[in-house]
């Protein structure tokens, strides 16, 4: 496991900058989730693909329970959960079955690939995934279909607990940056790659940080005002403010 304490050290030594969003976010809380297989994280991955999390967890309950006859259940940090269909059950179901979920044709196809693909030895177990490399994983489940680059690297840092990987296509870190730097807009990836050579062999951390700053309202982006919170007393007087403009005379 990454040691965090070392890597917010060097993080904050090596960029002012992103030191100063360390301090306000405090400790690092990025923790690999351990409790799935590479086929189950890259399943749920796929059905999360461009859907808010709301929407995205009532499709994967609606998965998980066409299945009822599997009564596997998993501890993760969330608690004690409905467990995945197996690739065996995914394949034998039918595809109405599967869209019946709310699941579209294209990520219908996409489970069913990956299926296919964890029962021929092209997805691998967690063991062997540990002894491949990061770039090594990324080439391999790239031949899933609906799995790409960035899903990898999701997967790289929050299943597997990578310490260096940075997903320079993500959106959150990208946002991110440019709030730290105060850009008009979003840097282009090679930019962001080029950058970020310094926080090795953290970047993974780094990542989590920037994903925090892309969060705080109060940390625009150059060109932007900044989103203020009010204090109760200000919030008190708005109101009060606002009541007396519509008072009767």
């Amino acid at each position: 496991m990454t040691d965090h304490t070392a890597a917010c050290e060097h993080l904050s030594g090596v960029d002012r900058k992103l030191g100063r969003i360390i301090t306000r976010s405090g400790p690092c809380r990025l923790r690999p989730e351990n409790s799935q297989s590479i086929f189950e994280a890259l399943l749920e991955s796929i059905i999360y693909q461009q859907l808010n999390g709301k929407v995205a967890a009532t499709i994967t309950a609606r998965v998980k329970a066409l299945f009822p006859e599997n009564t596997k259940r998993i501890r993760t940090r969330r608690g004690l959960v409905d467990g995945f269909p197996s690739p065996e059950q995914i394949l034998a179901a039918s595809e109405e079955r599967l869209r019946s979920a709310g699941l579209s044709r294209a990520k219908m196809l996409a489970i069913r690939d990956l299926a296919a693909k964890a029962l021929d030895g092209t997805v691998p177990t967690v063991k062997q995934a540990h002894r491949m490399s990061d770039e090594e994983l990324i080439e391999r489940l790239d031949s899933v279909r609906g799995v790409g680059r960035w899903t990898v690297e999701m997967l790289l840092i929050f299943r597997l607990g990578r310490p260096d990987v940075l997903a320079v296509d993500d959106y959150g870190i990208r946002k991110g940056f440019a709030k730290v730097h105060k850009l008009r807009e979003l840097p282009k990836p090679k930019e962001l790659l080029a950058y970020g050579e310094r926080w090795r062999p953290y970047r993974s951390v780094a990542c989590w940080y920037l994903w925090r700053a892309a969060e705080m309202k109060d940390l625009p982006m150059a060109g932007a005002a900044p989103r203020e919170t009010a204090s109760p007393a200000k919030r008190a007087l708005s109101a009060g403010n606002k009541k007396s403009r519509t008072r009767p005379k």
